[in-house]
């Protein structure tokens, strides 16, 4: 086993459960996901769709972390974060006071990046190898 098999694992895996985390919360509190949309991506969602975005986001994380249709999977994982990263512009702009944990989305955003580029290498117990 080689470090950089370990390495991109550990990758794989830590960014699967950060995708996770943010899919239980649109499970959880739905609410709070219909606010976010409002705000951040400026479309109206009902909580419904939440619970489906959730939902699809939770599947894609799973498969993140099994190493499945890695240059889909990944790629999708990728864009969803770039996307929700961009919407933040503004707060990134002024990282102090209230708005210092958007400027955690840059190295999750890099990681996922460097994921993407090195999915091949990406072996350790992957479904797809």
């Amino acid at each position: 086993m080689q470090k950089e098999q370990v390495g991109l694992f550990t990758l794989r895996v830590s960014l699967g459960l950060f995708l996770l985390l943010w899919s239980i919360d649109k499970l959880v509190v739905p609410e709070g996901t219909v606010k976010i949309f409002g705000v951040f991506y400026h479309l109206s969602i009902s909580s419904g769709v939440a619970y489906v975005v959730g939902a699809v986001e939770a599947l894609l994380s799973l498969l993140i972390i099994a190493g499945a249709w890695k240059r889909y999977t990944y790629a999708v994982g990728l864009a969803l974060h770039a996307i929700s990263t961009l919407s933040t512009w503004k707060q990134l702009l002024s990282p102090f006071g209230q708005n210092h944990l958007f400027i955690a989305a840059i190295p999750v955003l890099a990681a996922f990046i460097l994921l993407y580029l090195f999915r091949e290498q990406d072996t350790l117990w992957a479904a797809d190898r």
